[in-house]
């Protein structure tokens, strides 16, 4: 083909005729391009033959332009040339034309018409085009290209949930680190940590938690108490002062062998009703040194829960034992022994001067007499205890008469004297202060019905054999021990009682020695020993025979430290008789004899144990 000759083509099936078709190069055709006559043959295989020779293209002055339209079944086609007026040579020799199958009509509705091209399009399609200059924009030149329309979306960052709960409130960045922010630390404030992570869960195990949360709903959380009456931090308080505290201001033993801690505990924390006695008399010592409201409160449920427990059992040991068939048995257990024996020092240690005390002896007493402990150990201590309380009862009482002498109540055979936790109950020394005790009440019914001498000659007999018996008696403890200085100091006051009962009330050198001895006895006792448990019986009966002065005063401080080692509130009561009956001595001398009865003149009615 010459490079002379310039062809153009154009097919459309719009069923429009392109009429100034633009040349390949760019350039238009002239009004002088040469006619040529083209006979074309088109077939389709797809359609029955049909032969159709396309007419040649007319003259023209200016440009010849071949239009073919033919049917081949029921495609349609339309093809233009185009040819330059100085080629010599026919088209057809050297061109084959590409025929493109028309889509079907029911397509053509769709296709849109040809737009103007852009100048962005024509300029990457045409490489001869020109480079279109587009002018600067004015400003600084970006540091970043703009970003591409449609290009990748950014996408906006939520806020972050994950951390510490101060920065969240702050409404600040947190930087997360655990277990505290720094972010916290640098601005000084408190980091309050994180929240707890929530793990996401379905639908089906949400319904299965709450399922299973309402059956645990239903499930009772609280657990059993571990011991009967030590049910919140109050009682374990009381229970740790019972312990450690107030067990030893109660004997002489301060150890681990004290009864009171070895015998009693463990026997309530198997039974309830005793756990509330030693509860109530806990508490009741407790709420000497702190008075909170809280402590009464608690102290006041426990002596309920106590005097409750204690009718139930008696009553329901009561309906056992009625049935005439039955074998004899035990009215009761040994800890409603206990239990009556702990109410009545609750009185001691609420200070308590009506007599209260009364009913709690006298069931110790009652029960003890018809009935034998079980435990023979319990039996050793609860008999020492009760008979030392009863016959120091009977020192300040007028119708409170000991029961040591009765044949139902008797000491086991076996105890030795030393193993006692108080004195004078194992050794004998109690003894003489009941017989004291008689005499006194002989000699005030003598002197009641108007005999004279009160004192008569089998009274007098009988004071000598007990001033004998006082005179050869000897403890068991070490000598030169807190014990031994403590038993002669019951010694002399025995003494002091047994004097006191058949002389005139009036002042003597024989009285007076005894009273300082006894006072010398009481001053070698140490601040912290625990003879001053039991120091009160004795110092009250040198106290009522105290006619000087100077021993007045040392027997006010007597008193002072005793109050101060044990805190019992039946130290003031006992206190204040002794200082009504020195205010007798010095007024009506012989009036003082009978302390007895200027106590029930003060209508008062306590221990002083």
């Amino acid at each position: 083909m010459d490079d002379t000759l310039s062809r153009h083509e154009s097919i459309s099936t719009d069923g429009t005729s392109n009429d100034t078709p633009e040349s390949w190069d760019g350039e238009s055709h002239s009004d002088s391009s040469p006619s040529v006559d083209y006979e074309i043959k088109i077939h389709d295989a797809s359609y029955p033959f049909v032969d159709s020779t396309i007419p040649p293209l007319p003259s023209s002055s200016s440009s010849a332009t071949a239009t073919a339209i033919m049917t081949a079944g029921s495609k349609r086609f339309r093809i233009n040339y185009v040819a330059s007026n100085n080629s010599g040579r026919s088209i057809g020799d050297d061109v084959t034309p590409k025929v493109e199958e028309i889509d079907g009509a029911e397509d053509l509705q769709s296709i849109k018409p040809l737009e103007a091209e852009t100048p962005m399009a024509t300029s990457t399609t045409a490489p001869t085009a020109a480079p279109v200059n587009v002018p600067r924009k004015r400003g600084r030149p970006r540091k970043h290209p703009l970003p591409v329309p449609g290009g990748q979306i950014k996408i906006t960052k939520g806020r972050s949930k994950t951390g510490c709960i101060t920065c969240r409130r702050r409404k600040k960045k947190c930087d997360e680190t655990k277990p505290s922010c720094l972010n916290c630390q640098k601005n000084a404030v408190v980091c309050e940590g994180y929240p707890p992570k929530e793990i996401w869960k379905s639908g089906k195990q949400k319904m299965e938690d709450a399922a299973r949360t309402k059956v645990l709903a239903a499930v009772p959380r609280s657990l059993p108490l571990l011991i009967d009456g030590v049910e919140t931090e109050i009682d374990r308080r009381f229970l740790d002062h019972f312990v450690y505290g107030f067990s030893r201001v109660l004997t002489l033993i301060n150890d681990d062998t004290n009864p009171f801690k070895e015998i009693l505990l463990p026997m309530a924390a198997q039974h309830r009703g005793l756990m509330h006695s030693l509860m109530c008399l806990s508490g009741s010592h407790l709420s000497a040194f702190d008075p909170s409201p809280m402590l009464k409160e608690r102290k006041f449920y426990h002596f309920h829960h106590a005097i409750q427990d204690l009718k139930d059992n008696i009553m329901s040991s009561s309906v056992k034992s009625s049935g005439a068939s039955q074998e004899p048995e035990l009215l009761v257990e040994d800890p409603i022994i206990a239990s009556t024996i702990a109410l009545s020092l609750n009185t001691i240690c609420e200070g308590e001067t009506k007599g209260e005390y009364r009913p709690h002896m006298d069931a110790a007493r009652y029960l003890l007499v018809t009935q034998q402990p079980r435990n023979e150990k319990f039996r050793q201590f609860i008999v020492e205890f009760f008979q030392y309380h009863d016959v120091s009862n009977s020192i300040t009482s007028l119708d409170r008469r000991p029961a040591l002498r009765s044949d139902d109540l008797k000491l086991p055979d076996f105890v030795p004297q030393q193993a006692g936790m108080f004195v004078g109950v194992f050794d004998g020394l109690f003894n003489y202060i009941s017989d004291v005790t008689r005499l006194r009440d002989r000699i005030r019914q003598r002197s009641n019905e108007g005999y004279e001498p009160a004192v008569d000659y089998q009274i007098l007999s009988d004071a000598v054999s007990i001033d004998s018996a006082i005179r050869t008696w000897e403890t068991s403890h070490p000598p030169d021990t807190p014990n031994w200085f403590l038993a002669q100091l019951y010694r002399q006051s025995t003494w002091v009682y047994l004097y006191r009962t058949i002389r005139p009330s009036k002042p003597s050198d024989k009285i007076a020695q005894v009273v300082d001895d006894g006072l010398a006895y009481l001053d070698q006792l140490p601040p912290d020993s625990g003879a001053f448990s039991i120091v009160l019986m004795p110092l009250f009966l040198l106290g009522c025979s105290a006619f000087l002065p100077r021993q007045r005063e040392r027997i006010e401080k007597g008193f002072e430290s005793l109050k101060a080692y044990s805190n019992l509130r039946n130290i003031e009561p006992a206190f204040k008789v002794v200082r009504r009956v020195w205010e007798v001595m010095d007024t009506k001398t012989e009036d003082s004899w009978d302390w007895e009865k200027i106590i029930n003149d003060m209508n008062m009615d306590f221990l002083i144990t």
